[in-house]
């Protein structure tokens, strides 16, 4: 996910978990150790899992908020810099005849960088350069009614025979829209479910794995992979001149396009052949029973509380078929324009890879199209009258995206501080020599890389935090073994997605909680986590062995991205 969780979040999170695990909270263990065993007591101890689990929730609780997080780790950067300063560290880049050295910042010319480029580390941030327009163009596409409603009409199209599987890929794109998705996918999700004669519960549930379990992912270019992108390209500065392709929202492209149809492919058959048998064996009621006073509050609710509906009025079918028609005219515009001899959107041998103009328009191509889907569909349904409700939905996007904006400034900082310092060029360099050293490099050293971002995912859920963690060392670090930066941003999101739907930590395992137990209304956290584990392992197992294709494939990640850095 790369929504940055707040304190609020976290003691509203607690206290409701803590009423379904916590000292006096034996339901939820009783209920998930029925289901696993069948013949346990109320008074059996918890389950595995559910330590496992109270374990994370225990130690997570326990760490700061993302900003807290990394004022601590700009701190102790800056000592550890300063020292190694005072020690006269230097390092050689491989391949280099430049000597790096060590800067401080507690001193005098550290502290003058830190006091003239405060500003321009936070305003320079890469990621806020395309987050901030994509994420403009989405909010008209999302406010309007627009991707809500082509959700809807897929739901809704979709045969009874392959509603799991549609739930799985439309569930898995569904990250276009942000976190919404984790409250708007899973109700539909169980509604058409139902309608269909299928198990509410499994729409429900399968829903929720999809959207989570692939959040770093999607058909569809998102704002996350420029936000990824834009930390990727950052804390390469650390190793200037290493002959690395330059990351865009499309470097993953391909790649994510597969993933998505893979991966829903697996929910798919997880829902239809594991899932929604082990429901009906358990004989799990199929209707729901839902609290009047509660329902309006729910996200899945419209203003007035009415339940979200697959069926699309004639005016929302027709805007949907109007923005298609807006979607083909701009794609015909993009067409002539970059297809005509001497485009001044090709480069100076005359075409696109692997660096063009085209290519480094690919945030206004995206913008483009999320704004014409939007502002299209809006003026046919008539969420959108004039160029203020525009305006409108653009001011709430942004104010969705507050909490990262804060965020941003401290992570500029830090990503700043280890490229000035050189401590991210000593870190690449001594870490790549270790890895080589004791013989792991190849994919097994990607495959550790994937396994510690799945084991950092249950405690850190921001994935705009964890990446900037985890990329300021491991970008450089993988370049110098000879790795594109795409393809260690590739390997991120495959370690950053399955295992955030199983952590107590992720706020809308709540909201998912509630959503269940419309249906059981003594379920618990124990009964929701045992029926996501089952996502888990195939997830990451089937995306990591996807990697391992593209891999020895040597497959391009995305337009112009390959696997390896050329020599």
């Amino acid at each position: 996910m790369s929504t940055p969780i707040s304190n609020d979040d976290k003691d509203l999170r607690a206290k409701a978990v803590a009423d379904d695990v916590g000292g006096g909270g034996e339901r939820a263990a009783n209920v998930a150790a029925g289901e696993s065993g069948g013949a346990e007591t109320a008074a059996r101890k918890r389950s595995v899992l559910d330590k496992f689990l109270s374990g994370v929730e225990y130690v997570g609780n326990k760490l700061p908020e993302p900003f807290t997080i990394f004022v601590i780790l700009f701190l102790i950067t800056g000592v550890a810099s300063t020292v190694m300063a005072w020690m006269g560290i230097a390092v050689q880049v491989p391949g280099s005849d430049e000597v790096s050295e060590v800067n401080g910042l507690f001193t005098g010319e550290g502290l003058a960088w830190l006091t003239t480029t405060m500003a321009e580390n936070y305003i320079g941030f890469p990621p806020l350069l395309t987050v901030l327009p994509i994420l403009l163009a989405v909010g008209v596409a999302e406010r309007s009614g627009m991707l809500s409603a082509l959700i809807r009409q897929l739901f809704g199209s979709a045969r009874p025979a392959v509603l799991p599987y549609a739930v799985g890929v439309i569930g898995v794109t569904a990250s276009v829209m942000g976190d919404s998705a984790f409250v708007v996918v899973p109700p539909l999700a169980a509604m058409v479910f139902k309608a269909a004669g299928r198990h509410p519960v499994a729409g429900l549930i399968g829903g929720f794995a999809a959207v989570g379990a692939g959040y770093s992912t999607a058909l569809v270019p998102t704002s996350l992979d420029a936000l990824f992108a834009g930390i990727t390209n950052a804390v390469m500065d650390t190793l200037p001149g290493a002959g690395y392709s330059t990351v865009t929202p499309l470097s993953n492209y391909f790649f994510n396009v597969a993933s998505s149809v893979v991966l829903g492919l697996v929910t798919g058959y997880i829902i239809d052949r594991i899932l929604e048998p082990r429901l009906r064996a358990q004989d799990v009621p199929q209707d729901e029973s839902v609290d009047a006073a509660d329902a309006a509050e729910r996200g899945d609710r419209d203003a007035e509380g009415n339940a979200l509906t697959a069926a699309l009025e004639p005016k929302e079918r027709k805007a949907l078929w109007m923005s298609l028609l807006a979607g083909l005219v701009l794609t015909a515009v993009i067409l002539a324009a970059v297809l005509i001899p001497g485009s001044p959107w090709r480069n100076g041998e005359g075409g696109f890879l692997p660096e063009s103009p085209l290519l480094d328009s690919i945030v206004f191509i995206i913008c483009a199209y999320f704004w014409g889907f939007g502002i299209t569909y809006g003026a046919v349904v008539g969420t959108i009258k004039g160029m203020a409700d525009v305006v409108t939905m653009m001011m709430g996007a942004l104010k969705d995206m507050l909490s990262f904006l804060v965020l941003a400034f401290i992570l500029g900082q830090f990503v700043a501080l280890f490229a000035w310092t050189g401590i991210g060029t000593f870190t690449a360099v001594k870490g790549a020599a270790f890895l080589e050293s004791i013989g792991l490099t190849g994919f097994p050293a990607i495959l550790a890389f994937i396994v510690l971002a799945s084991v950092l995912n249950l405690l850190i859920i921001s994935g705009s935090s964890m990446w900037t963690l985890m990329a300021a060392v491991f970008v450089p670090m993988f370049a110098l073994l000879g790795y594109e930066p795409a393809f260690v941003q590739a390997a991120f999101r495959v370690g950053d997605s399955a295992t955030q739907i199983i952590t107590p930590l992720n706020p809308y395992m709540i909201v998912m909680l509630g959503l269940l137990q419309r249906y059981e209304p003594r379920a618990g956290l124990g009964t929701l986590m045992s029926r996501l584990v089952p996502f888990v392992i195939p997830f990451f197992l089937v995306w990591a062995i996807l990697l391992g294709v593209w891999f020895f494939a040597d497959i391009p990640l995305g337009p112009g991205d390959s696997i390896m850095i050329e020599p």
